[in-house]
């Protein structure tokens, strides 16, 4: 057997705006944390309550935040279940395809991170994978800050935190 089978997995949570540029990534945690704990510990949660305006799109693992505020957080409805008719099942599917078409630039903002060799495959040291993921989703926000875009302007971006090198 190989001892690799039960290796510890790494998460990081990205945000991003509707043009697909990184507004913030790095919040990194284990890989057996789910979702919905980390907006919890990390704050994310209450800053939605801080912030009534605020809207995102989020995937299947953040549904409770999106069932404690529905106006703001918008997730993928559930599956029903097999019994269900036909026309109800047509109803999910095209609601989770509307809602995939809203999330489509999140999905190429994070696809654009992996391309990176660094971030395929992480095989090094685990505790500077932190700084290394921080490092590379800076060069990868500043090259789709730089890409121009056909939708429309959107407001000014205000750096969350600033690094000292």
């Amino acid at each position: 057997m190989s001892g690799k089978k039960k290796q510890n997995t790494i998460k990081t949570t990205s945000f991003s705006d509707h043009q697909g540029r990184t507004l913030l990534s790095g919040i990194v945690r284990p890989g057996r944390m789910h979702d919905q704990t980390c907006v919890r510990s990390e704050g994310i949660a209450e800053q939605f309550r801080l912030h009534p305006d605020v809207t995102a799109e989020v995937d299947d693992g953040y549904r409770g935040l999106a069932n404690e505020s529905p106006d703001q957080a918008s997730a993928p409805p559930k599956r029903p279940a097999d019994d269900t008719c036909d026309g109800e099942k047509r109803a999910w599917r095209e609601a989770k395809r509307r809602q995939s078409l809203a999330r489509i630039c999140i999905k190429h903002t994070n696809a654009e991170l992996k391309k990176w060799r660094p971030l395929q495959r992480v095989t090094g040291r685990r505790d500077t994978y932190a700084e290394t993921h921080a490092a590379i989703a800076g060069l990868a926000s500043d090259r789709s800050a730089n890409r121009p875009t056909r939708r429309r302007a959107s407001t000014a971006l205000v750096p969350v935190r600033t690094t000292a090198y």
